[in-house]
């Protein structure tokens, strides 16, 4: 597909300065070293239904997912990684708690990296030597995942609670672990429910170590709320050059964790941004139902495969001027709305035609010839 030239804005000048660190491989995505942040989510399905588990990794990776993660809390379940990573799309984790022998199953499966919370691993400590060994000979990385839930008892003790401190160092104190064995290849992650907590753990491990850091706010909570909490954590964080990959952990479908990562990345310019509505709030000048007619917008350009930026204002004040900012944009009023392309005013159509013509006017701006195809989608 021929690059197209769309629209504002470029990539501001206040993009994040990144954090320097070591860089590893998952799979085919590279991590950290000044790679582009990645999305994560994971598998809802039961990992030993290999059929509904593919599935589900073709919608997540139709929506951007860049590494997904699988839940591996039984033999059954391991026994299914084999063919999960053989024809996934995109890098699978295998997610492993309690059990240990789980991490040389997924190891020998083939997978692209593994998660192990050693805050709930028996005897965690032990096996490090073993687990070093292993994924050091198939070459792969280790995600040292510390959960506010399943903190090290030992370290709870210690501080009380859930402490940003205690957190990092138990993250730390598994990287050195690994570290003795000679193994380096990690990515630290160090997760809380509540946003503060979780920046200023963060903070703490992106000041003791360079390893890339995975971010997430977890049990993020239902989708509108979790997604405020995600959005305020990682973006405070991303802004400050902090992470390297990103879960939005809400409780919605993993579709859309993904979706609400890439727009997280798209907002601060980490990533390139796809489809952009621009609409007003609303208020007493408007003589347009704003809101409904912003919902039938997005929803006629779902799936829409160019990046677009279009403007749907409701008054005069604030819409003419948006609107030319936008690669397509309506200003409405009196039962009309005057249409925009490129900055210039092409046409005036009744209100009922609005949507219909904006999607015209997106076909001539993305089509080679410069003219929708003859039938274009309604």
């Amino acid at each position: 597909m021929p690059a197209i030239d769309l629209g504002l804005p470029t990539p501001p000048p206040i993009t994040p300065v990144r954090r320097r660190t070591r860089r590893i491989q998952v799979g085919d995505v590279p991590v950290g070293g000044g790679a582009p942040v990645s999305v994560q989510t994971m598998t809802t399905t039961n990992t030993t239904d290999i059929d509904a588990t593919l599935r589900q990794i073709a919608e997540i990776t139709a929506a951007g997912c860049d590494i997904v993660r699988v839940a591996v809390p039984s033999q059954d379940d391991a026994d299914a990684l084999p063919a999960i990573v053989a024809k996934s799309p995109i890098p699978v984790i295998a997610d492993i708690h309690f059990q240990p022998r789980y991490v040389f199953a997924a190891i020998d499966a083939g997978c692209a990296a593994v998660r192990v919370n050693p805050g709930n691993i028996k005897k965690f400590d032990d096996k490090v030597e073993e687990i070093a060994r292993a994924a050091s000979a198939a070459g792969v990385p280790i995600r040292v995942g510390v959960n506010a839930g399943s903190l090290d008892p030992r370290l709870l003790t210690k501080h009380g609670k859930a402490t940003p401190e205690a957190l990092a160092e138990s993250a730390l104190w598994e990287c050195a672990l690994f570290e003795e064995h000679g193994f380096t290849d990690l990515k630290v992650a160090a997760k809380h429910h509540d946003p503060l907590t979780m920046i200023a753990a963060y903070r703490i491990l992106a000041e003791a170590c360079d390893y890339p850091l995975h971010l997430g706010v977890t049990e993020a909570g239902p989708a509108f709320q979790g997604a405020i909490k995600s959005a305020v954590a990682l973006g405070v964080l991303l802004a400050e050059g902090i992470g390297d990959t990103i879960r939005v952990s809400i409780s919605d479908g993993p579709v859309e964790q993904v979706k609400a990562g890439c727009q997280i990345l798209a907002s601060l310019g980490l990533r390139p941004r796809k489809l952009e509505i621009v609409s007003c709030p609303g208020c007493g000048r408007l003589q347009v139902d704003i809101h409904k007619l912003a919902a039938r917008v997005e929803a006629a350009f779902t799936d829409f495969p160019h990046p677009l930026r279009v403007a749907v204002m409701g008054c005069v004040v604030n819409g003419p001027g948006e609107a030319r900012e936008a690669d397509l944009g309506v200003s409405c009023g009196n039962g009309k709305g005057q249409i925009f392309r490129k900055g210039e005013v092409i046409a005036t159509v009744p209100e009922h035609r609005i949507v219909e013509r904006l999607l015209d006017e997106a076909l001539r701006l993305t089509e080679p010839d410069g003219a929708p195809p003859q039938a274009a989608p309604r």
